[in-house]
């Protein structure tokens, strides 16, 4: 039961622009306090002693919400989601616990930890890149590191719903 509950789920704002994405547990929190209505339901449903309850797959919000210009916070889960949990180095897809985080100019030589300095990972391209640049280490990143955007947002989205064919309508292709 706890996988279902971790499921993705589509956050829209009460306009229905699609603003975020978060776990069904959160998403039925919402719902059951009255603060969102679901939109539509998966499949599979919580139960207790005396009902069942479908899971939620994409709510939205009963009351606009101003959506200040989009900042994440910077995290581990937050640069692994926007380099799609893909080593930049080899470009392989790992599950998040075979991910770490790579400073592309080394702390010690003053590398920041910021958005731009830090990308996804394997153990094996984090060992064999040392403490040197990827030019140093003769390697080459996939992409040039970038802060978390609404554009990568929208695009994770999009991606995400991909395998979900209930939040397509709300995801403008």
């Amino acid at each position: 039961m706890a996988d279902r509950l971790q499921k993705p789920v589509l956050v829209l704002n009460a306009s229905f622009e699609p603003i975020n994405i978060c776990a069904a547990r959160r998403a039925l929190v919402l719902v059951l306090k009255g603060v969102a209505s679901a939109e539509e339901e998966s499949a599979s449903a919580i139960h207790s002693a005396r009902a069942a309850v479908r899971l939620p797959s994409v709510i939205r919000l009963l009351e606009y919400r101003r959506i200040p210009h989009q900042t994440r916070a910077l995290s581990r889960k937050n640069i692994l989601m926007r380099d799609r949990y893909t080593c930049q180095y080899c470009h392989r897809t790992l599950p998040s616990g075979e991910l770490t985080l790579d400073h592309v100019v080394p702390r010690s030589r003053a590398g920041e930890s910021a958005w731009e300095n830090l990308v996804a990972c394997c153990h094996h391209c984090n060992n064999r890149k040392g403490n040197r640049t990827p030019e140093e280490a003769g390697m080459r990143l996939a992409r040039q590191p970038r802060p978390f955007s609404l554009h990568t947002s929208r695009h994770l989205m999009r991606m995400l719903g991909k395998s979900d064919a209930q939040w397509r309508k709300y995801l403008f292709y």
